[in-house]
């Protein structure tokens, strides 16, 4: 393992002319609001290494490589490490390979795990007993690195397996074109729209309470960040609708807190949409969502993809309902879902 700077320079060194880095990430989120990255797991055609981050000084030289142009990154999953990473160096890499996209367009299921690619295509039986384990302990037992060094070890040669099917299906642009988000910076700020419609009892309080809860909602985000403590630390959803309603108050300085805080734009944050989502299906987008889901049906066995690959449930009725931003109008789903 890699734990000194000087280790670092030399190791890279070594892989300084290998563009495809196998990588994995260990890190900590259990009482802070951003992921604290304890480990890197590195795997090149030759090389299979742990770099310790909570080690080491300067961590650029590492970025330099892993950031480069010519580099290209194999994950599995790929947008927490991504995102405990961005973090750190805020950058994105310049090229990915996501195993379990690449995965989910030869019929795997979506949500593929690791272990089940392992199993699948390397015939290797891998166990995920520290999956739990804290990274920060140190030193790290020779059983949990060996765990972590499991976790990169197969990444390359599954990417050449999946790399030859998808050609091989005419697939590989589809997968490349899926992966496209995690190259987005804007995919590892929050996303205060899902922040709200993930909040317990938002969507059963009434219109009357809603912006105020909203609000509340944001601000609580707000609070959470600048601590970097998690966001249920600073206030409970139960606590925070209790509120909204007015069926608790808050204390003194919450409330100057609170009516301190800059009211943003309710509209930005999907207020309309929140509203707009509560109301039942009409009889008529009941009907166009069982032909749409006929046809998508159809174009899974077509194409022998997951259907809901091609478009989720919530996304047909966001389409249904006229959002012309939902994935079936571009790339890939708009050349096989002609509507």
């Amino acid at each position: 393992m890699i734990k000194t700077d000087t280790q670092l320079c030399h190791y890279l060194d070594d892989i300084k002319d290998e563009t495809l880095l196998a990588l994995d990430t260990e890190f900590r989120r259990v009482d802070s609001y951003f992921p604290e990255l304890c480990l890197i797991q590195i795997a090149t055609k030759n090389k299979l290494e742990c770099i310790d981050v909570l080690s080491l000084i300067n961590l650029e030289p590492l970025f330099e490589k892993l950031y480069d142009d010519q580099t290209k990154w194999i994950v599995h999953s790929a947008r927490q490490d991504i995102e405990a990473l961005y973090y750190l160096s805020n950058r994105v890499p310049n090229a990915i390979f996501d195993t379990q996209i690449a995965a989910s367009f030869l019929n795997y299921p979506l949500q593929v795990s690791y272990q089940s690619l392992t199993e699948s295509l390397q015939n290797v039986l891998l166990e995920k007993k520290f999956t739990r384990f804290d990274w920060k302990k140190r030193p790290l037992p020779a059983d949990v690195l060996q765990y972590a060094l499991d976790d990169v070890k197969y990444l390359i040669p599954i990417y050449n397996k999946l790399s030859e099917k998808l050609f091989k299906d005419k697939k590989f642009g589809w997968a490349e074109d899926e992966s496209q988000f995690l190259l987005d910076k804007e995919t590892y700020n929050p996303n205060l729209k899902q922040i709200i419609k993930k909040t317990k009892g938002i969507s059963k309080i009434s219109s009357k309470y809603k912006k105020k809860a909203i609000n509340l909602i944001l601000w609580r985000e707000s609070i959470a960040q600048k601590k970097n403590k998690p966001r249920k630390w600073i206030m409970s959803d139960e606590k925070l609708i209790s509120y909204a309603n007015g069926t608790n108050k808050l204390n003194t300085g919450q409330l100057n807190e609170f009516e301190n805080f800059i009211e943003i734009d309710k509209q930005k944050f999907g207020f309309e949409e929140l509203i707009k989502a509560q109301k039942p299906l009409s009889e008529n987008e009941i009907h166009r969502k069982n032909k749409l889901k006929e046809q998508i049906n159809s174009l899974s066995v077509q194409y022998n993809l997951p259907s809901e690959l091609i478009c989720t449930s919530k996304n047909l009725v966001n389409f249904i309902r006229g959002d012309d931003l939902v994935s079936i109008n571009r790339g890939w789903r708009a050349k096989i879902f002609k509507i």
